[in-house]
């Protein structure tokens, strides 16, 4: 299998899970928030800055269709990921390929100079 070949299956996978299984995700609370409604704790809590944003709560703000709208949001995140870690392994990538063409060129005037 290419490389090329295992992001696409990877993309298309990632894309699926967050577009279409996430939607059949559990509503009811996970362990955490369980036990901060046992304890007393969720009793304090309170909305975060972020809830009316465009992505807030789990959804695309304007989509009435909440399965479309859980959906949109998560391929919407899986794109952000996407661009975000893509990018960051780009500029790594590139940033060592130039450290290794200085390091080419020092040992390249070293060996020159030497010779001289």
């Amino acid at each position: 299998m290419t490389t090329k070949k295992f992001f696409v299956g990877f993309l298309a996978v990632s894309l699926i899970l967050a577009g279409i299984v996430s939607f059949y995700a559990s509503a009811h609370p996970d362990g955490l928030e369980k036990v901060a409604e046992d304890k007393g704790i969720s009793a304090e809590e309170k909305d975060h800055a972020l809830k009316d944003s465009p992505l807030g709560d789990y959804g695309v703000k304007g989509v009435d269709n909440a399965r479309l709208s859980g959906g949109l949001s998560g391929v919407i995140g899986v794109g952000a990921v996407l661009l975000v870690g893509g990018g960051l392994f780009w500029g790594v990538r590139r940033r060592g390929s130039a450290s290794e063409r200085q390091e080419r060129e020092e040992s390249a005037a070293s060996g020159a100079s030497a010779k001289g």
